[in-house]
């Protein structure tokens, strides 16, 4: 199967301190991988490198073929979750993915209606994102990263927030996605959340992946 992610001996220093050291991945493309560890162990580190949001202190990242910070820059056709999202809290959770979309224009109304019922939103509801429920900001979040449909998608613990329905509805949605063909890396620190969805399973531990 194709590699669509090449990381080999990435590490990233920040004033001596390795936040991740001698990462070595291959990402096959259409595969699930799940990346796990406690906080601070440099999961979110290593998203963002490969995202090119962070840049390596030696190494290298190729996206699909490209070196992220080197003739590729930033990566593109990812979608990434990473971290709280900055949505605006006075609007609509249809008003804040509409404003994001017409950044790219790859997606219209139809599409983010259909990515916001998918995750389990009311595309009509009227209610401003401030008074959203962590579950409700979180499906947002998921609708977010995924409604422009590329085949990269980057999701640091995205089960986060949600109860035991939302965890089952993400499971269903994202093993639907791979079979499509995307290529999905999970993030969480709790190993049962993702061990029903990827088809390798990687741990990491104080900037080192075992």
């Amino acid at each position: 199967m194709e590699t669509i992610i090449d990381i080999q001996n990435a590490t990233k220093k920040v004033k001596e301190k390795n936040l991740i050291e001698d990462i070595n991945l291959q990402i096959r493309k259409g595969s699930i991988v799940g990346i796990i560890g406690k906080n601070g162990s440099g999961k979110t580190v290593l998203l963002k490198c490969i995202c090119g949001f962070m840049k390596l202190t030696s190494g290298k990242i190729d996206v699909r073929g490209k070196r992220i910070g080197g003739s590729a820059g930033l990566a593109e056709g990812i979608g990434i979750l990473i971290e709280n999202p900055g949505f605006l809290n006075g609007y609509s959770g249809y008003h804040n993915l509409k404003f994001l979309a017409d950044i790219e224009r790859k997606i219209g109304k139809t599409e983010i209606r259909q990515y916001m019922e998918l995750v389990g939103l009311d595309p009509d509801s009227r209610k401003p994102v401030k008074h959203y429920s962590v579950g409700m900001r979180q499906r947002l979040a998921i609708a977010q990263a995924i409604m422009e449909e590329q085949d990269i998608l980057i999701l640091d613990e995205p089960m986060n927030g949600l109860d035991s329905v939302g965890v089952n509805d993400m499971r269903k949605i994202f093993l639907d996605l791979k079979q499509k063909g995307r290529t999905i890396i999970l993030t969480s620190h709790i190993k049962e959340d993702i061990d029903i969805l990827c088809d390798e399973v990687y741990v990491m531990d104080s900037g080192c992946m075992k």
